[in-house]
């Protein structure tokens, strides 16, 4: 079984910074891809930022040039740096990690979601 983390939501005023982390523990053979999602009141979830570990990374149009996705690989963890917070911003992300897990077979898990509120 393979759970998510995540950590780093929180209020900041527009014009900030936070950092939100999601580290993935358990029985792991392999990542594929981790990868943001966000999902605003009253909104569908949406993609934010994915980065497969070959392949190229995408960002959603609205977050291009001020949000960037990293990974650690010897910890499992993918990071999401976000600059330049704009009110519409603010949502629950959650983190999706896909791979295989110990005994062959692949996985797709969730995080249990962390909330950004950009206050203007």
């Amino acid at each position: 079984q393979v759970q998510l983390v995540e950590s780093g939501g929180g209020l900041v005023q527009a014009g900030g910074s936070l950092k939100l982390s999601c580290a993935a523990s358990g029985s792991i053979r392999v990542i594929n891809a981790m990868g943001w999602y966000r999902q605003a009141p009253g909104k569908q979830r949406e993609l934010v930022a994915t980065m497969p570990t070959v392949g190229i990374i995408s960002y959603v149009d609205s977050v291009k040039g001020r949000f960037t996705i990293s990974m650690d690989n010897a910890k499992n963890t993918v990071y999401l740096q976000m600059n330049n917070l704009k009110p519409e911003d603010t949502a629950v992300y959650y983190c999706k990690v896909a791979g295989v897990n110990s005994v062959y077979r692949s996985f797709e898990v969730w995080g249990q979601g962390t909330l950004v509120t950009v206050s203007s």
